[in-house]
């Protein structure tokens, strides 16, 4: 079967708030004010570590490893409570999925948020039944931008590699599919908009009512 392999955070929805806010949950746990707010979205796609990290930057305190070793167990748990408190798929995104399978296109996740999260989440988006496979970042030791997770992703669809493409929002995404042999799509309305065109994608995608279309071009 032809298959189109989403990433989830930044591409079928923003989550942004609801991981910004874990993550200060972290620092005021620790004493501290909230330092990241919503021009931080991109680095909350990024993950919770990065967030970590750019959160002890701003504060102006001395911070190791460590630091983002031990915060980073308990900003998992805090999100996992707020998992779909501000987070809202794009507009369009269900609709395009619903297209892609009913024209025969099997669909999947490959994420690099944690599976449970993304199961969880999927299921309280009600999009669970639209993909035939989740893939996260802990469900084999490596993750994207290794082309294993990808692989793995089209195959439990039920797909070929060689008859699929990743549509993302990240140069994350865009190393994965380069890895991976397949075209990828970035999306401009994700974190970065418009500036993803620098990493040169097969296809940039500028509303999801364009996807159905866009796909039979990249797999005739």
């Amino acid at each position: 079967m032809r298959t189109v392999v989403f990433d989830l955070d930044g591409t079928l929805a923003d989550t942004s708030a609801d991981l910004l806010a874990a993550a200060n949950a972290c620092f005021v746990e620790l004493g501290h004010k909230a330092p990241l707010g919503a021009a931080d979205s991109l680095t909350a796609f990024h993950g919770g570590r990065a967030m970590l990290r750019l959160g002890f930057d701003r504060l102006g305190v001395a911070w190791g490893e460590d630091d983002i070793s031990r915060e980073y167990p308990r900003l998992l748990a805090t999100y996992a409570d707020v998992l779909d408190r501000e987070t809202r798929l794009y507009p369009g995104a269900v609709e395009a999925v619903q297209d892609l399978r009913a024209l025969g296109y099997a669909t999947a996740i490959c994420t690099n948020k944690p599976e449970g999260l993304a199961v969880e989440l999927v299921k309280r988006l009600g999009i669970a039944p639209l993909f035939g496979a989740l893939i996260g970042a802990d469900t084999f030791p490596l993750r994207k931008p290794d082309p294993m997770p990808y692989r793995a992703a089209v195959e439990r669809a039920g797909g070929s590699v060689a008859r699929s493409f990743l549509i993302g929002d990240t140069q994350t995404d865009h190393d994965t599919a380069r890895a991976a042999g397949v075209p990828i799509v970035l999306v401009s309305f994700g974190p970065e908009g418009q500036g993803v065109a620098r990493l040169n994608p097969d296809a940039l995608l500028h509303h999801y009512a364009d996807l159905p279309a866009l796909a039979q071009k990249l797999i005739s």
